[in-house]
């Protein structure tokens, strides 16, 4: 079977896998800002959701399980047996969704401004009906600047609009598809099933998944730790580069440490 995901790999071929989820209306070019510091210790493999990127788009709706066993028919196509992974908003519900039922497959793990449960359901059908009707020009104002601190905006507007074209550049079907896998989606009772020494980071002024959805997620996950990002949004890895980049490398680096 053809894979369905697209793929970018950097670093090492025989180095340890460390696979990155991207956010929903983004691709894996979300994470160029950490790509260059990871891939000189791990082999780097970025990946396209459904319905976004070079992905292929199949009819909706999607759901968390289709995501997540797209994603396993991925690596296992690429002869990938385990992995390191970090899932920033979508990318971070597959992620759980990946610990929880193929925890084989996952030795560690960081999920970034995420959320287990993401309600009302209400919200994300309409969400997913007006994409449809008139793309993503009509949201994408108002998802942006949940993205990104007011100040960042007014700093570096070349990012915001670099980031507002990747999210316009998006497939509606795929979108509307995913957002209804948002609605859907309820992994709080498989969080207590995850093995994996987790990760969890919040941005301090993330307004689409605030910290309660982090410390929730780390309240379920045995034995989780959770970092909170100052002066950082949704995207906290586009907002707060280094920061977020030295705590995954911190979280995931299992070369033995000096006494």
């Amino acid at each position: 079977m053809t894979a369905r995901l697209h793929t970018t790999s950097d670093g090492p071929a025989g180095a340890p896998v460390l696979l990155l989820g991207s956010s929903l209306g983004t691709a894996g070019a979300m994470w160029e800002p950490q790509v260059a510091a990871l891939a000189a210790r791990f082999r780097v493999i970025r990946y396209d959701h459904l319905g976004h990127g070079r992905s292929a788009v199949p009819p909706g709706p999607y759901s968390l399980d289709l995501l997540g066993r797209e994603l396993l028919r991925t690596l296992d196509g690429l002869g990938v047996p385990w992995v390191h992974y970090a899932g920033l908003s979508l990318g971070g519900m597959v992620g759980m969704w990946l610990a929880a039922h193929a925890p084989d497959r996952v030795r560690r793990l960081a999920l970034l401004c995420t959320s287990a449960s993401l309600g009302p359901p209400e919200q994300w059908r309409e969400r997913a009906a007006t994409v449809r009707a008139a793309g993503l020009p009509a949201i994408a104002d108002a998802v942006v600047a949940r993205w990104f601190t007011p100040g960042f905006a007014v700093a570096r507007p070349d990012v915001v609009a670099a980031f507002r074209a990747m999210l316009t550049a998006t497939s509606p079907a795929g979108y509307a598809a995913c957002c209804e896998a948002i609605a859907a989606m309820d992994l709080r009772p498989a969080l207590g099933r995850i093995g994996a020494p987790t990760l969890v980071i919040a941005g301090a002024d993330d307004a689409a998944t605030p910290v309660g959805h982090a410390r929730d997620i780390a309240g379920r996950i045995p034995g989780a730790r959770l970092a909170v990002v100052g002066e950082a949004a949704h995207l906290a890895n586009v907002g707060q580069p280094e920061r977020v980049c030295r705590l995954l490398l911190d979280h995931f680096d299992e070369r033995p440490r000096e006494r």
